[in-house]
């Protein structure tokens, strides 16, 4: 069953088991979900893109909790998850996953990009949120192909949502522009299709 026209944005949505899987054309940080999730870089202190925003638009309580999390324990490695504050958001977390960078797909890249989509999961589920709201992680700066990102993130959140028992009651893709909802929209349809 899909829906149409939430929000005024394009956007559409399944549900898989107990949860709510909503594709939507729309800025992450203005979502009220449990948490977003931030395509941070390994340092987690901002930068481009949606790390950018996200750390400007949850004010200095994000970057003060980041600071704490590398002391502990170094640079995030790649495909790896952590949750801070989500500060001044709407949301009350952030949880931070480093994508991996695109090097034409022979460098692990598929594996690395499934994990960061699984430990956000993970920590969400641990954290019991009942929401997360993801972007589409690599496809800006680190060059991952958006038709292969979306047809990663979307089974890899399909499969974890059918064989793990989560508190999750739903979990959105807040795609910046219209090209790359159409592409996650398409790239469902194809799952869907296949299941």
């Amino acid at each position: 069953m899909w829906v149409v026209g939430l929000d005024m944005n394009e956007a559409s949505s399944r549900t898989i088991g107990k949860t709510k899987l909503v594709l939507m054309q729309g800025d992450i940080t203005r979502q009220s979900t449990d948490a977003i999730v931030n395509a941070a870089n390994s340092g987690l202190m901002g930068g481009g893109g949606v790390d950018g925003a996200i750390h400007r638009a949850g004010g200095p309580a994000i970057k003060e909790e980041c600071k704490q999390i590398v002391a502990k324990i170094g640079r995030l490695d790649t495909g790896k998850a952590v949750i801070t504050t989500g500060g001044n958001l709407l949301s009350k977390y952030v949880i931070h996953t480093v994508g991996p960078i695109w090097h034409g797909g022979g460098h692990g890249e598929p594996d690395l990009l499934a994990s960061a989509y699984r430990e956000c999961l993970k920590l969400a589920t641990e954290r019991k949120l009942r929401s997360v709201s993801f972007p589409s992680i690599s496809t800006g700066a680190y060059g991952y192909p958006v038709a292969e990102a979306a047809e990663i993130a979307l089974k890899t959140v399909v499969s974890f949502l059918r064989s793990v028992s989560t508190t999750l009651e739903e979990v959105r893709f807040v795609l910046f522009d219209l090209g790359t909802y159409r592409v996650y929209s398409s790239a469902l349809d194809r799952l869907e299709g296949k299941t």
